[in-house]
């Protein structure tokens, strides 16, 4: 079993920056890909950004190339999402989540994830 635990949302400033933390435990291999979503009040779920753990491959939403970065520490078994540049409309509700056999690609536009966190709150506002 998989458990996903995000943590290091809050209340920033517009222009201001956050790190993100999922922190994965059980069983995710090397070729799991583990993507970050977001779903504001109101809003459809989005796909923001996503890593392939075994190559380290990513991809982003256009509406968050250039400020978002994703990585990940295989030590420590978690994948962060550092968001710099944060504008008011980045605010959400953010998930972190994992799948076996998936392409980020795909699965950030489908969401079709097997694991999920339950979020972490990140709200942009002066």
């Amino acid at each position: 079993q998989v458990q996903l635990v995000e943590s290091g949302g809050g209340l920033v400033q517009p222009g201001g920056s956050l790190r993100l933390s999922c922190a994965t435990s059980g069983f995710i291999r090397d070729y799991y890909i583990i993507g970050w979503f977001r779903q504001a009040p109101g809003k459809e779920r989005e796909g923001v950004s996503c890593i392939r753990v075994n190559d380290g491959s990513t991809y982003y939403a256009d509406s968050v190339k250039g400020r978002f970065t994703i990585s990940r520490d295989s030590g420590k078994n978690t994948v962060y999402l550092q968001m710099n540049s944060l504008k008011p409309e980045d605010t959400a509700l953010y998930y972190c989540a994992a799948d076996a056999l998936g392409t980020c690609r795909n699965e950030l536009r489908t969401g079709g994830m097997d694991y999920w966190g339950k979020g972490t709150l990140v709200t942009v506002s002066s």
